[in-house]
């Protein structure tokens, strides 16, 4: 086995279960889960249609590239959500379906770190989607952290970085809307970091999943590729994109997304998955086709966020600080006890379910950013995110 397993930390999900191993909750309190980013609203009919129509595409082997109508239409989207002109985009060499972003996020540094240099770098935002760190160690390189903290809005500092450390970078990962902040890189930060892509020569992957979800239609969060092309860099030199269905359109199950961005990386990307072994089902190619073209199921996704915050901050309000973040469907709640002490009682008492911040994130410079937080997903249904929010308080006052 490769010895870089023995550098992998336990998932968060898994500690979560430890932490709450021996305890029994309350049996007369239903139980609430808001510690996994799972949407619970419906998957649109739309997706579902599309797959039973193509059932009869399990007969046939896919191919790695995915049809061209899916890379067409994922083209189309994102010159329209991210205002670049029609055929900027080239859907034959600057787009590839993945099967949900996580496996994509995985293996695109497999792909791409090159561990025969001296001490390759990546870096990524602290907290954190814990894929990017096991990418790094499974690949050969050196995980380095970006405290994201109260100060600077939970925006990664990309001037904290020492030139060592740009020099040995090969790819940085960046989350906007972040996770589990829901804070949003604006274009004046993308095109910082753009700037040092060029000058350090390194690759920017930006998970942008929860780019569908915000908070004001008029005010959408902006693309790394958006940025990059109002710069004049047109070919999206070092950037590669990562976007999903998961969120957008409420279907995890359909593990359907998208990269796209530098022709030259995703030339050799696409050589990667050929071998790899991804191809994306046909049925999922067609549903997925479905999903892109519409936004009227993305439109009211929306809304039915907003109401749960809504209703889940005004309750809160009274006993805490709470503040809608920007985009995301997540709290990220501070904590008047240890976030794990929290979550372990939160669970004892009320017999709801949050994830300790410290569970996402490293102790780096002295700090860990995820201390004395919990995220808290809003996936639950309205009724039970006001259920949720009531016993919260309660168990606030019970401090």
């Amino acid at each position: 086995m490769t010895p870089n397993l023995k550098h992998l930390h336990p998932y968060p999900f898994e500690k979560l279960a430890q932490l709450k191993q021996d305890i029994v909750p309350p049996k007369d309190k239903s139980p609430i889960a808001l510690s996994m980013g799972e949407p619970t609203h419906a998957t649109p009919h739309l997706i579902q249609e599309a797959l039973l129509t193509h059932l009869h595409g399990l007969a046939n082997y896919p191919t790695t590239k995915g049809l061209p109508e899916l890379r067409q239409t994922i083209a189309e989207w994102i010159s329209r959500r991210f205002q670049i002109p029609a055929n900027i985009i080239n859907p034959e060499t600057q787009v590839l379906p993945v099967n949900g972003t996580r496996e994509a996020l995985f293996s695109f540094a497999q792909c791409l770190i090159d561990s025969t240099k001296v001490s390759p770098v990546v870096i990524m935002p602290n907290p954190f989607y814990q894929i990017y760190e096991g990418a790094a160690l499974l690949a050969g390189a050196e995980p380095y952290f970006l405290n994201t903290l109260e100060d600077s809005d939970y925006l990664p500092d990309f001037d904290a970085v020492p030139d060592d450390i740009w020099q040995r970078c090969q790819l940085i990962y960046i989350c906007s809307p972040g996770n589990p902040t829901g804070s949003v890189i604006d274009q004046a930060g993308h095109e910082k970091l753009l700037n040092l892509a060029e000058k350090h020569d390194f690759v920017i992957a930006s998970d942008e999943c929860y780019t569908e979800i915000y908070d004001n239609e008029s005010n959408p969060p902006p693309g790394l590729l958006q940025t990059a092309y109002n710069m004049g860099n047109t070919a999206f030199k070092r950037c590669v994109i990562f976007h999903s269905l998961s969120k957008r359109s409420n279907a995890p199950g359909l593990r359907s997304g998208f990269v796209a961005g530098d022709a030259e990386l995703l030339k050799d990307y696409f050589q990667y998955r050929t071998y790899h072994g991804c191809a994306m089902p046909l049925p999922t190619q067609h549903a997925s086709i479905q999903a892109w073209k519409d936004e009227h199921h993305v439109v009211e996704n929306r809304r039915l966020y907003r109401e749960k915050f809504a209703a889940f901050i005004d309750i809160l309000d009274e006993v805490c600080t709470v503040t809608q973040p920007p985009a995301s469907f997540y709290v990220w709640l501070k904590t008047p006890i240890a976030d794990t002490e929290f979550a372990q009682r939160l669970f004892a008492q009320e017999n709801i379910t949050v994830l300790p911040g410290s569970f996402l994130s490293r102790d780096f410079d002295g700090i860990n950013p995820g201390l004395n937080h919990v995220r808290i997903a809003l996936v639950a249904p309205l009724d039970e995110c006001v259920e949720a929010a009531n016993r919260i308080k309660n168990f606030l006052n019970s401090l």
